[in-house]
């Protein structure tokens, strides 16, 4: 079966701490879902204005690009479990005071932005930890749970969302959301047992570990050709997105209302969901690792196809089948977190996250600018021929930097004291 099989699915729920990060990153992600409805709801019904609401929803966003770059290094100086409860613990006294009613707008956009600003460093954290605490053996298949939770709490907390709102009013969901962060704050200090500063280990072995900031990762990023091919293959994602943002347009175009618009949102996250279960539990590691590159160009053949084919029978599978394919981003995202350094993971995923999320707002933006000027079909295939013309290259230069690991180079790596490897 692998070591992506069900066994070791079972062997790394069997491992105490990571069982506590996943249950503390499932609580915030259900948590951070409702709290978005909410939020979009009360934007609305205080201002009745679309602009504002969509401004407030993009500070739910929009903060990771600073965030990753300057805060992720934190991981890398401070304990990580401890950077994990605090920035939980100033999350949920940020968004209780979020939930307090008749607060001003600009005050509660300030504390959404300052509370999503601590989202980096902590979802750094967690990232650079799991490799910690994890068999090498086992690491794959913890990062393929952590995935699969993410998307199936994400589906779950938008469909449930709204009904919450209803039922608790905006303050009611936005307390819960604030009693989620300090809750999973909880659960990462009863559950993990403290590790060194990634900086000291660092500074102890090589004398790296204190030294440079954010330019200092991004000269690692740049120069590890293995770290590019895999941020480059990650990237392609900003093509893959792009049926996402034209669901609305797309289901107008074919006469479909709000229910099809739901339901075209969906199929990719649902895609992904079965292809990430299936990618991991068929395929051993090295074999997903050789798919990276030939995944990563197929995901944005679909595109292609559904801008010839319409209909919303045909958009619901060729889109699902993008999630679907687009499964070899979670090894990739394992892979990319394995090979940095221990002492400079927190500096590299927070470039790289903010990277993805950056290329993935490019893609919707200019997703929906072709289409209002060739319209959507046209859109849908130049994403397609984009993404593949972008993702060819991308997967020889993958391929390369594989066949070009000296023999032996996995050995070595994994006996270095500063932990490494196990994402």
């Amino acid at each position: 079966m692998g070591s992506g099989g069900a066994g070791t699915f079972r062997r790394a729920f069997a491992v105490t701490e990571f069982r506590a990060l996943w249950g503390a990153m499932a609580v915030v992600r259900a948590g951070t879902q409702l709290g978005r409805v909410a939020l979009a709801v009360l934007a609305y019904e205080r201002t009745g204005s679309a602009a504002v609401t969509a401004l407030v929803y993009a500070l739910t966003l929009v903060p990771a690009l600073i965030g990753g770059p300057l805060l992720g290094g934190l991981a890398d100086r401070h304990s990580r479990r401890g950077l994990i409860v605090v920035c939980g613990l100033a999350r949920a006294a940020l968004i209780a005071l979020v939930a307090v009613p008749g607060i001003p707008l600009p005050v509660l956009c300030a504390l959404i932005f300052a509370s999503q600003l601590l989202e980096s460093p902590a979802a750094a954290a967690q990232m650079a930890l799991t490799p910690d605490i994890l068999p090498k053996d086992v690491y794959q298949s913890g990062i393929a749970i952590q995935h699969l939770t993410s998307q199936i709490v994400s589906l779950a907390g938008f469909a449930a969302g709204g009904v919450l709102v209803a039922a608790v009013g905006t303050t009611g969901s936005l307390t819960i959301n604030a009693v989620a962060f300090a809750l999973a704050a909880l659960i990462v200090l009863r559950g993990v047992r403290p590790h060194p500063a990634a900086g000291d280990a660092g500074a102890a072995g090589d004398g790296q570990g204190r030294r440079g900031g954010p330019l200092e990762g991004l000269r690692l990023l740049v120069s590890d050709h293995r770290l590019r091919g895999l941020l480059a293959l990650a990237m392609l994602a900003g093509f893959q997105v792009v049926p996402e943002a034209l669901a609305a347009p797309y289901a107008a175009g074919l006469g479909q209302g709000t229910v099809m618009v739901g339901l075209l949102m969906a199929a990719m996250p649902v895609g992904n969901v079965l292809g990430v279960f299936l990618f991991t539990r068929f395929c051993p590691t090295e074999t997903r690792l050789r798919l990276l590159g030939p995944l990563a160009c197929a995901a944005s053949v679909p595109l292609l196809v559904s801008a010839v084919v319409p209909g919303p029978v045909a958009a619901l599978l060729l889109w699902a089948l993008v999630g679907a394919l687009g499964a070899y981003q979670v090894t990739a995202n394992a892979e990319f977190v394995r090979i940095v350094p221990t002492e400079r993971r927190g500096q590299v995923l927070g470039i790289a996250s903010s990277a993805l999320v950056a290329v993935q707002g490019i893609g919707m933006i200019v997703g929906g600018l072709l289409a209002t000027n060739i319209g959507v079909a046209g859109a849908l295939g130049v994403a397609g021929a984009a993404g593949l013309a972008a993702g060819v290259p991308a997967a020889l230069a993958w391929r390369r930097a594989r066949a070009g690991q000296a023999p032996g180079r996995e050995t070595l790596i994994a006996s270095r004291p500063s932990g490494s490897l196990p994402g």
